[in-house]
């Protein structure tokens, strides 16, 4: 009787190439974080760009991958309108506003900032998978993700192209139309098995120049209560600040995260989370280093691992002394 023939699905093999070739384009990046929003027009892209300036300014090396094909504005909060990146063996090098910061935006690859982006489906999810497989992004402690709005195509792309996302934030404001996108966002990353790892309330109010008062533009919303039944926890919620909106519309967000103001202090929050998932994360990493490098005592201590770094004096067998003595 004839054995039965293995069918190969090619399509799972080119899927499984492709994302061979982002997770070893992105093998020296050690953290990344995705920014989202349900809706647009919530500030999502000045969230992102905080983050990344901020995270920055604390001395980290950072990326930050602008993939709103329709709405790019990451080159103009940079004051970066005409930058072109460079292009070296082949693979497109990021723009860097300053040594520790590398940005790719679709805007830098089109010749004017008027021209719509006027494509189809496939012609954005190449665009998308080029940030990921083809730029350049070298050695970064985090790379952050600036999705376009919403829960379609493209941010689906992005989720299903980048392997290893270690979590996403989620931007809104405070309107109850906003709110029913924040639990859209939470049930999209739950189903695309992507951690959550908070929501960020931005124009949460206008403090009064006079009196200091918050004044309520929005009114309230319901975002705690997305926050208690997801048990995703509320980060930060940022005020309007005018301050903050001259210097991202001048380009000067850079200058803006080093320096003191009531929206910076409030934005720290987000950072301090970042970074505290970014040693969480490396810790983890080096414990299972540590243990991979761990070997069995053979007598003895039965069953006992033991690591290079252990004291002699721990390693009760006369075998595993001697070994760990010349190693």
């Amino acid at each position: 009787m004839a054995e039965p023939l293995n069918v190969i699905n090619t399509k799972e093999m080119e899927k499984e190439d492709k994302l061979r070739k982002v997770r070893n384009n992105l093998k020296d990046v050690k953290n990344i974080f995705v920014v989202m929003s349900g809706k647009g027009g919530v500030g999502k892209s000045t969230v992102s760009a905080a983050l990344a300036a901020g995270l920055a300014a604390r001395g980290n090396y950072v990326g930050l991958a602008d993939c709103d094909m329709h709405g790019p504005s990451i080159p103009m909060i940079f004051g970066l309108e005409g930058a072109e990146p460079d292009v070296e063996d082949g693979m497109l090098v990021p723009v860097t506003p300053v040594p520790s910061l590398k940005l790719m935006s679709i805007a830098f690859l089109l010749p004017d900032r008027d021209q719509p982006v006027i494509w189809r489906g496939p012609a954005k999810m190449g665009a998308i998978k080029q940030f990921f497989e083809d730029v350049a992004w070298g050695n970064l402690d985090y790379l952050i993700v600036d999705l376009p709005p919403g829960t379609g195509d493209e941010p689906l792309s992005v989720l299903q192209q980048v392997p290893g996302i270690d979590g996403a934030f989620i931007v809104t404001i405070p309107q109850d139309v906003a709110l029913a996108s924040v639990r859209k966002s939470l049930s999209f990353l739950n189903k695309m098995e992507v951690r959550p790892l908070g929501i960020i309330d931005n124009m949460d109010g206008l403090v009064c120049p006079h009196c200091h008062e918050t004044i309520d533009v929005f009114g309230s919303s319901g975002v705690e209560k997305a926050s208690q039944d997801f048990s995703v926890p509320i980060l930060a919620k940022l005020p309007l600040d005018p301050s903050f909106s001259k210097a991202e519309e001048s380009g000067k967000i850079i200058e803006w995260m080093m320096a003191d103001s009531p929206w910076k202090k409030a934005f720290d929050d987000i950072l301090d989370e970042a970074e505290r998932l970014g040693a969480e994360k490396k810790d983890r990493s080096r414990r299972t280093d540590q243990q991979k490098s761990m070997k069995r005592c053979r007598n003895g201590r039965n069953g006992t691992r033991i690591s290079h770094e252990m004291p002699l004096v721990f390693l009760r067998c006369t075998y595993c002394r001697n070994r760990f003595r010349i190693l």
